[in-house]
């Protein structure tokens, strides 16, 4: 949770909560996570979709949030500029926004105008797709998805992929009846509801040098049970072009890199690692493919890769050939010969 700290810090997050139809020990933790954001430093609107306006305020200062009232509802031309002054004032600020469907127009030119990064909704119903929430999916798939017979709350997904359209880079649609929901959504990388995002939120990309401390602390416990080779900072720093990391909010969660052997016509595909509370989400698949690709634009026809445990997830996941030591370039045959590792050898035409 606390990589999210400095990420949040000073952002606006606009939060719809549907009290009128959620039970009060949902919304009381709900409550009690966003005293927990404001503690944070997340600057917060909270907007009352149904329910008692002035009883969930009073709720807000039990929770000890330190809130004040927008006199306008959400949807006044003139409520961002009020919001804006009770937000400069370090507090959290309170609005009705019983006159809105959750994300209608009003609510996403407020949020756009307030400058927030996410627009979060506590629903009695979230969207779901096949039956179940559907961590991250990118605005511009929404439509079709929507349209594809498959989702529950279908008007819920249009009217997010618009919001995303018009400017919002993140919006949240949450079963408000889930224990610990806010925390749980907004604190991890993969999260428990659905994510309609604009911007990047899941990437592969090339290393930079402050990723190389998470990468080497990431594949450590690997190196230790001799399932990848050890690797140092400066090995590293040295090859630094032929890594690519995955990314879910920026955040280092795998790794991969392509070692090229020009003279062979050939390339390792080395350092595949996928941290443990990612693994069974295909990422690793990802990953390979992406150096697949790296390979093809170098005009290389083929990549070898070897593994002292992972032997059925090159041959039944990725469709890779066992092969013999013939099929290593004679350096990294050598070098193979001379660790003493008992590598299988795996390749691929590409």
């Amino acid at each position: 949770m606390l990589q999210y700290v400095p990420q949040f810090r000073g952002k606006i997050f606009v939060v719809l909560i549907d009290a009128g139809l959620l039970p009060e020990p949902a919304i009381a933790e709900s409550l009690l996570d966003l005293a927990a954001m404001e503690d944070v430093g997340v600057k917060l609107i909270l907007g009352v979709l149904g329910g008692d306006l002035k009883d969930l305020y009073d709720w807000t200062l039990e929770c000890e949030i330190m809130s004040a009232r927008l006199t306008r509802p959400l949807g006044d031309p003139g409520a961002i500029e009020e919001a804006k002054s009770i937000l400069a004032r370090g507090q959290t600020v309170v609005a009705d926004a019983s006159s809105n469907d959750p994300l209608d127009p009003q609510v996403v030119d407020f949020t756009r105008g307030i400058g927030a990064v996410k627009l979060i909704a506590l629903l009695e119903e979230a969207i779901l797709i096949d039956g179940e929430p559907v961590p991250a999916v990118r605005a511009a798939d929404a439509l079709a998805l929507a349209a594809s017979g498959t989702v529950t709350g279908a008007d819920l997904l249009r009217a997010a992929a618009e919001a995303c359209r018009k400017g919002v880079p993140r919006v949240h649609v949450l079963n408000g009846r889930r224990q610990g929901v806010l925390i749980d959504e907004l604190f991890s990388n993969e999260g428990v509801g659905t994510m309609i995002h604009a911007d990047s939120y899941r990437e592969i990309r090339g290393l930079r040098e402050e990723d190389i401390p998470e990468l080497l602390g990431m594949i450590g416990r690997s190196v230790r049970r001799t399932k990848l080779v050890a690797r140092t900072y400066e090995d590293i720093q040295a090859r630094i072009g032929d890594y690519r990391v995955m990314a879910i909010d920026d955040n280092v969660v795998g790794c991969v890199a392509l070692h090229e052997y020009p003279e062979d016509n050939t390339a390792e595909i080395a350092c595949l690692y996928v941290k443990l509370n990612h693994e069974g989400r295909g990422y690793g698949v990802d990953l390979v493919k992406h150096a697949e690709q790296m390979a093809r634009e170098k005009g290389l026809p083929r990549v070898f890769a070897l593994t002292t445990r992972a032997a059925e997830f090159f041959e039944h996941r990725v469709n890779y050939a066992l092969r013999g030591p013939e099929a290593l370039p004679e350096s990294r045959r050598k070098q193979l010969e001379d660790s003493g590792r008992e590598s299988k050898i795996f390749e691929k035409l590409l």
